[in-house]
């Protein structure tokens, strides 16, 4: 007998449809080692079994992309043989339970992903959310996430050069915690994750396993309640200083001809890293559970395969290349051990203590992992859960700086200078802006390149219209990317989604995917990578139940000559200044309608993917001509907020040709920019609105502009 009983199975994260197919495949009961393997291997972080069949529609290819999704992180050519390697993950639920380990492990997480691969990891970002500033727990919540994605990435050494900060009442219970990286390879030193070659040696190298992490990824697939904090131990500790050494160790045999595969221990660890490595290279898998090095006493297999401890890696050598694998790795102090070996039995069998202790065919692990289309209500039928307030007859606005004064000062559009100054932007010497303009930029050491990165979203716009908000969070990171000059190539993202077993919550996946599909298309914009977290909802009492549809886009562009690259800051008095895409019209869901009026009505604003393209190629065009002085896209807030926010950065005013409706000031249209020239220029299609000069916008004096921008996390933390 196994002791498998139906509450075993079910504190497994098995439903008995799915434990009957686990007896179909193994032709008899599985152990509890056996068991736990199909839990996480089938855990919706791991297998995706809710959001497959949609995401296998997503445009994922191009002349540039080396290689699309499926892998640990997305390839693009960049060019004079080249490549950048990324990915955005998550790492929430653990993030609401621990916020310095589960924020700092996210991070390690998503380095490993990269350096994997073959890249050395050049820049840092991440996609936060967090529920409203008054929530008792939240202040101790945003602390930590920020403290733990500062202590891990400074001590690794790789620079967090942006990202984004947002705060809403349906994060009260299940903040976000979004992590991306990006790395440069060289093309012809790119490595992959299938394992190949009976006989070969698999190698366990980075830190010893413990008992930290088991279970966070059947953890990372369900709802919290009253009881998340029991879940603390399922939180895994990091330790960013081994992972700078395993950084290095790999890279430095990466540079020998001795790897045959490498894969990271994410989530699920040895497992979810064993069978895709089996998997994918069509083979088998024996492993012996007594060679893996443990810095725990008596751990079972059941513990190693399901513990998610931080820093290891798996690895296929080719043969008789071991000692000089263990060389480089005991140089830079870390374990390493031969496991085992590729079988061609096509199953993962493990051994221990000299008996055979699990024995699963890999094809139902993965590639026959259950996969569902669940029912999702028609867009109508979503409408009218939602609930949306249509929009009222707006107010005329009485006081535009009263306004403008307000949205500065609110949480959504206030100075994150208390989030950035704990991260080090700088180290690696190759930082030339962090987003606090539009997209961060790094230079490509060593050459003229440079690459461009945004992470965007608006989920205020995804619950209003899941169609419209994913082609707009997609649009978004394009436009930011083009208005430094960059050409955007492609997408990494990571979908936060609530229960996709409720067909409302299916809907938006559904119809989020679907406009970031056909944004992707009509931009020429692939996906690359991704990762997809659901089960973002509280059960627990007093929390904020679902999570708004959050599908974070993180986009990578490229400039060909770092010299071009345009910023937001006005440059010099008497510039004049152009609005292009046109005015305002649309307060549907806007910022201003939701802080100065109380409402959160109407619908997004529509993306014109078509003007989206075709403005983002005209000021690319315009700042790789030299014709424009200073560059910004307008999104939350509208025209003022982004003419205040170039103001901001340069220190000088501006004043405008003509007063400005509500809608024209805080109108959060899409696919539009605006850009400064030197006097008496023409730029056409865009529209002169007026000149750089003075010391105020709006009427309000820069000065009291930045001081109510910079009070709202100064004000917060010290309280």
């Amino acid at each position: 007998m196994s002791g498998i009983t139906p509450d075993v199975v079910e504190a497994h994260g098995l439903n008995p449809e799915e434990y009957a197919r686990v007896l179909h495949a193994l032709g008899r009961e599985p152990n509890l080692v056996e068991l736990g393997i199909f839990s996480v291997m089938w855990s919706e972080h791991c297998s995706y079994k809710s959001s497959r069949f949609h995401l296998k529609k997503l445009p994922t290819e191009a002349p540039w992309v080396i290689c699309g999704p499926g892998e640990n992180a997305g390839i693009i050519d960049i060019g004079d043989g080249q490549a950048a390697i990324f990915k955005m993950e998550s790492h929430n639920h653990p993030s609401y339970i621990e916020p310095y380990q589960g924020a700092a492990t996210g991070v390690g997480g998503i380095l490993r992903d990269v350096f994997t691969m073959g890249a050395r990891p050049v820049a840092n970002m991440n996609a936060l959310r967090f529920g409203r500033p008054d929530h008792p727990k939240m202040k101790h919540l945003v602390k930590g996430v920020v403290a733990g994605i500062g202590g891990y990435g400074n001590c690794v050494g790789v620079p967090t050069v942006g990202g984004e900060t947002n705060f809403h009442k349906a994060y009260d219970g299940n903040i976000l915690v979004n992590a991306m990286t990006v790395g440069v390879a060289d093309t012809d030193k790119i490595f992959y994750s299938a394992a190949t070659g009976l006989g070969n040696p698999i190698v366990y190298v980075g830190s010893k396993t413990g008992r930290d992490g088991i279970h966070g990824a059947t953890m990372a697939s369900a709802d919290f309640d009253e009881h998340s904090d029991e879940k603390r131990p399922t939180v895994q500790v990091g330790d960013p200083f081994t992972e700078k050494l395993l950084i290095e160790a790999c890279l430095e045999l990466m540079a020998t001809d001795a790897i045959v595969a490498i894969q990271d221990m994410g989530a699920a660890g040895l497992t979810s890293s064993s069978v895709e490595m089996a998997s994918k290279g069509g083979a088998g898998i024996r492993l012996n559970m007594n060679k893996v090095p443990c810095r725990e006493e008596a751990m079972t297999p059941y513990e190693m395969m399901l513990s998610e401890s931080q820093e290891r890696m798996l690895m296929v050598l080719k043969p008789g290349k071991e000692p000089m694998a263990e060389a480089i790795f005991r140089k830079w102090e870390l374990d390493f051990a031969v496991i085992g070996e590729v079988t061609d039995t096509g199953h993962m069998v493990l051994e221990f203590n000299g008996e055979i202790v699990c024995d699963i065919p890999l094809e139902p692990l993965a590639d026959e992992a259950p996969e569902y289309q669940r029912p999702y209500v028609s867009a109508e039928e979503y409408k009218a859960w939602a609930r949306v307030p249509a929009l009222p007859e707006v107010p005329a606005m009485t006081d535009l700086g009263a306004d403008l004064l307000i949205l500065m000062a609110g949480a959504d559009l206030a100075s994150r200078k208390w989030i950035w100054e704990q991260y080090d932007s700088q180290v690696g010497a190759d930082t030339m802006q962090k987003s606090g303009g539009d997209a961060a930029v790094v230079r490509v050491h060593g050459t003229r390149k440079a690459l461009a990165m945004s992470t965007d979203c608006s989920p205020r716009y995804c619950y209003a219209d899941p169609y419209e908000g994913g082609k707009q969070a997609v649009a978004e990171t394009y436009r930011n990317i083009s208005a430094v000059g960059a050409l955007p190539l492609a997408i990494t993202n990571c979908l936060n989604f609530a229960n996709p077993q409720r067909p409302e919550i299916m809907a938006q996946i559904v119809g989020c995917l679907n406009g970031m599909g056909d944004a992707c298309r009509a931009l020429d914009y692939p996906i690359v990578s991704g990762n997809v977290s659901l089960y973002n909802e509280s059960k627990a009492t007093g929390g904020g139940s679902a999570i708004l549809p959050t599908p974070a886009i993180g986009g990578v562009g490229l400039l060909t000559d770092h010299d071009q690259m345009a910023t937001i800051a006005f440059k010099a008095e008497g510039d004049d200044i152009f609005l292009l895409g046109g005015e305002g019209t649309h307060l549907g869901q806007s910022l201003w309608l939701r802080e100065i009026m109380g409402l959160e009505a109407g619908p997004p604003p529509p993306v014109d993917l078509h003007r989206e393209a075709v403005n983002g190629g005209v000021v690319r065009e315009w700042i790789r001509d030299g014709r424009v002085t200073a560059v910004h896209d307008i999104s939350d807030g509208g025209l003022i907020v982004a003419l205040a926010e170039m103001a901001l950065a340069s220190g000088l005013g501006c004043i405008l040709d003509a007063d400005l409706s509500t809608a024209q000031a805080f109108g959060e249209d899409q696919s539009r920019y605006i850009v400064t020239a030197a006097p008496g220029a023409v730029l056409e299609g865009a529209v002169r609105i007026g000149r750089v000069g003075g010391s105020a916008v709006g009427g309000v004096e820069i000065e009291a502009l930045r001081a109510a921008n910079e009070a709202f996390f100064r004000d917060w933390m010290d309280a």
